[in-house]
């Protein structure tokens, strides 16, 4: 099959432009309908970077306390799974599920999916599954809300601060700077990797 590494398609129209050579902080829009055709390329070695980054971070989020009460003497503190079953203890159990899949299952299919994109693109070369994966990578990214879940745990910071003696745990730090770095990879023209690498047969 032929291919044309000097075209790219738009995402939002399927128009058909020139791609083209970018500097840093330089975007490329559709000229049909002015979304994003290409973002400017990092090189692989910050994407690598990035990626096992936010793996350690996702880590530390899931592992630690996000948030600590003191109530009359009595200390209680949760993490991030812990407030997900809570949820599933009452009647807002299908809520549990949707929260559980936008801010811990999705946001660790992604890293892992990038994580082992990047580290075999170290090597110059395309990972296993890299077809399959790409395309996991770009329809996963709408249902990934850890930005959301940040905000989410700041309101209920807040509100709870004027009720109980409230402390924030390494959890909460830790989830505002994995919320960074994965906008700061899906800011990156991941797709680029497509062009970036030569092909492997998977």
């Amino acid at each position: 099959m032929r291919t044309y590494p000097e075209l790219i398609a738009c995402v939002s129209c399927d128009t058909v432009s020139e791609r083209r050579d970018l500097r840093r902080g330089e975007l490329a829009l559709c000229s049909a309908c002015g979304a994003v055709l290409q973002r400017a390329r990092w090189n692989i070695q910050q994407l690598a970077a990035l990626s096992l980054s936010a793996a350690f971070l996702f880590i530390v989020a899931n592992a630690t306390p996000m948030i600590a009460i003191d109530l009359g003497g009595r200390h209680s503190q949760t993490t991030l799974w812990g407030s997900v079953l809570s949820l599933a203890d009452h009647i807002t159990a299908p809520l549990a599920i949707i929260v559980a899949l936008a801010i811990i299952v999705l946001p660790a299919l992604q890293i892992a999916i990038i994580c082992w994109l990047s580290l075999f693109a170290l090597g110059g070369r395309r990972a296993p599954w890299f077809n399959s994966l790409m395309r996991a990578w770009e329809s996963m990214h709408a249902w990934s809300m850890v930005e959301v879940g940040m905000l989410a745990i700041l309101v209920s910071y807040v509100k709870m601060k004027s009720l109980f003696d409230v402390q924030v745990g390494i959890g909460v730090w830790a989830m505002a700077g994995l919320a960074v770095l994965l906008t700061a990879i899906a800011h990156r023209d991941v797709r680029s990797l497509w062009f970036e690498l030569q092909s492997d047969a998977e």
